[in-house]
């Protein structure tokens, strides 16, 4: 077959690509002939079409045609840590060095171009989780993954994976980074958010900016000589300033070695080169000399000038790489011809005696110098260093700022001298001040003392005064304490009295046969005297301060309520009732009550007496007394 379309059937094939190219947007006219026309032709065999033409008219008439076609040219094969020797080295030398380059809090920024179904985006993901471990990862790393086959970027969107794809992967990998998911293998989700997977044509799409790692491995042996430049100018692009490419190992940079620098050509690793190196353009062509003989001397002057100079001189070159620094910038600060080329953010000296790099962006803003004063850097064990920086910008006769050169002046003697100075000055001002406050305190003394004396006098007769008033409270208190004493024996005998009352009350109480119960306004009881307790057998500390109506005794104390009631509140009220209870012996006994209002001296109500005396052996010519009955007439006879 290849026979018959060889040599007469390449327009027919161009046809097929520049219809793919008009109708899909896929341009494959970059793609090597030879690797194209075997992959079409392997196509064709399949469906047995005998020459392009034909082939061309199946296209046109079956669009599910495109995706078997695309899916045999762009191959996709790929698997996790595709050649692993160049990925250890990848994680142990090539990330460490990244990461150094950059302060803590910088983002990682990652390009896998030409991911196929993710397994090269996943396998840089476990790397830099590695290295970072799993919340930094999260917190700085963005990794863009683009392929122009949208169904290999649907597979690796989903990131699941069989047993097989996974085999080869260190089970330590597998347990800590894959969830088991329906038998399939499924990427941890709070890592997969780290990693975005999008369409991009490395041949007619832009390329993703700022990018510190760039993976492009065995895409590019599939392009023509001219594509490859095309392409590897865009990943130039795409790096930041010393940004590192990784490439497979069918893949060569030889060609353009101008603008990458080789890192580890074994696994085809480079380092982006400035496009500002002398002697080279942008995209890696030199240019032509002229006058170079004469030059060279001139060159030679410049660079002993610029060496010799004894003010220590850095330049920075307009992506902030140290281009320059002379030996008196090497002595002072440490730094030495491997410094020359990095950036200047991994240097102590962007930060140390001065945040450098915030006055070096300023002088490019506003395109005028800076001058920084009063810089003091402690450079040894009790060295400190005076420095004023001059910084400036260097503009190109086109007007553009193409770098910035920091001079620095070393004023240490002048602001010693100055500091001398200034010290002399305050310590003969301090010295005119001390006689000064001297004399002012002599005079301020004397007057403290004059006015010493005068309070003394005065102190004195204050004294004086104070011990009269000091005799006079004593007489009060005499007098005042003789009368205390009176009242205390007034006190003492009516103290006496009181407990005569209480004795003869205590004695009446005593002597009644009958049961006598005072109960307050409240119902509480206030006094129970002995026949009460012989009758009811409750002693007087267990009635007195509890509720009439609450005791528990062999009387019904509810039928009480409607005789102790008006009593509370009529002074002149007086009743009597006849109850059966129970004794405390337990015999039925009839008891008659009479009750009547506890008159104050006011003659008011205070609380209610209530007498109880059995009616056994007592006669019965009590007509006008029935029992379980009352009169409130007032008068119990």
């Amino acid at each position: 077959m290849n026979e018959q379309i060889e040599p007469a059937t390449d327009e027919g094939f161009e046809a097929i690509l520049e219809y793919l190219k008009e109708t899909r947007g896929f341009d494959f006219t970059g793609y090597k002939r030879s690797s194209l026309m075997r992959r079409v032709g392997r196509r064709m065999s399949v469906i047995s079409c005998e020459d392009y033409g034909d082939y061309l008219d199946h296209l046109q008439a079956n669009s599910d045609e495109f995706g078997a076609l695309f899916n045999t040219i762009l191959i996709n094969v790929t698997n996790f840590f595709r050649d692993p020797d160049a990925w250890d080295y990848l994680q142990s030398d090539i990330v460490p060095m990244i990461l150094a380059e950059r302060s803590p809090d910088d983002q990682i920024r990652v390009w896998s171009a030409g991911c196929a179904s993710g397994e090269e985006a996943y396998s840089l993901a476990i790397v830099l989780a590695e290295v970072l471990g799993l919340e930094q990862f999260r917190q700085r790393v963005k990794i863009y993954a683009t392929d122009v086959d949208e169904e290999a970027l649907a597979q690796a969107r989903q990131a699941a994976y069989t047993a097989k794809d996974v085999e080869d992967l260190p089970a330590e990998y597998v347990q800590r980074y894959f969830e088991r998911t329906a038998g399939r293998y499924v990427f941890h989700k709070d890592l997969r958010r780290s990693v975005i997977f999008g369409r991009n044509d490395l041949v007619q799409d832009a390329p993703i900016s700022r990018i510190d790692l760039l993976v492009c491995r065995n895409t590019l042996m599939y392009f023509t000589a001219d594509t490859q430049t095309n392409i590897l100018r865009k990943l130039h692009f795409a790096l930041v300033p010393r940004g590192v490419l990784f490439m497979g190992k069918a893949e060569m940079l030889l060609s353009h070695s101008r603008i990458f620098d080789p890192v580890n050509l074994r696994y085809r690793i480079f380092r982006k080169v400035p496009t500002a190196i002398a002697g080279a353009s942008p995209f890696g062509h030199p240019l032509i000399p002229e006058r170079r003989s004469s030059l060279d001397q001139i060159d030679e002057l410049r660079a002993l000038t610029f060496d010799s100079n004894p003010l220590a001189q850095v330049v920075v070159t307009a992506d902030d790489v140290v281009a320059l620094a002379n030996q008196q910038a090497q002595q002072v600060f440490g730094l030495t011809d491997r410094d020359i080329g990095r950036p200047l953010r991994d240097l102590e000296i962007s930060y140390r005696p001065v945040e450098l790099r915030s006055y070096i962006e300023q002088v490019r803003v506003d395109r005028r110098a800076v001058r920084v004063k009063d810089v003091e850097w402690q450079r040894g064990p009790g060295e400190v260093l005076a420095l004023e920086l001059h910084i400036s910008p260097l503009v190109s006769l086109t007007d553009d700022i193409v770098g910035v050169s920091v001079v620095f002046h070393d004023v240490t003697t002048n602001h010693r001298l100055l500091a001398e100075l200034a010290s002399a000055n305050r310590q003969r001002e301090n010295a005119y001040e001390e006689l000064q406050s001297t004399t002012e305190e002599l005079e301020t003394t004397n007057e403290e003392l004059q006015s010493t004396v005068e309070e003394l006098e005065t102190t004195n007769e204050e004294l004086q005064s104070t011990n009269k008033e000091l005799e006079t409270t004593n007489e009060e208190l005499q007098s005042t304490n003789d009368e205390l004493q009176t009242i205390n024996n007034t006190l003492r005998d009516r103290t006496s009295e009181l407990d005569d009352v209480n004795e003869f009350l205590e004695s009446v109480l005593t002597s009644l046969q009958a049961g006598v119960v005072v109960v307050d306004q409240q119902m509480r009881v206030v006094a129970w005297n002995a026949g009460a307790e012989d009758l009811w057998g409750l002693r007087s500390e267990e009635a007195e301060g509890e509720h009439l109506l609450n005791l528990d005794i062999g009387l019904p104390v509810a039928e009480l309520r409607p005789v102790v009631r008006p009593a509370l509140a009529d002074a002149s009220f007086t009743e009597q009732v006849v109850l059966e209870a129970v004794n405390r012996r337990g015999r039925s006994v009839t008891v008659r009550i009479a009750c009547g209002a506890l008159r104050n001296r006011r003659g008011e109500s205070a609380g209610a007496i209530l007498v109880m005396e059995t009616l056994d052996g007592i006669s019965d010519a009590l007509p006008e007394v029935k029992q379980g009955t009352a009169r409130g007439d007032g008068d119990p006879r």
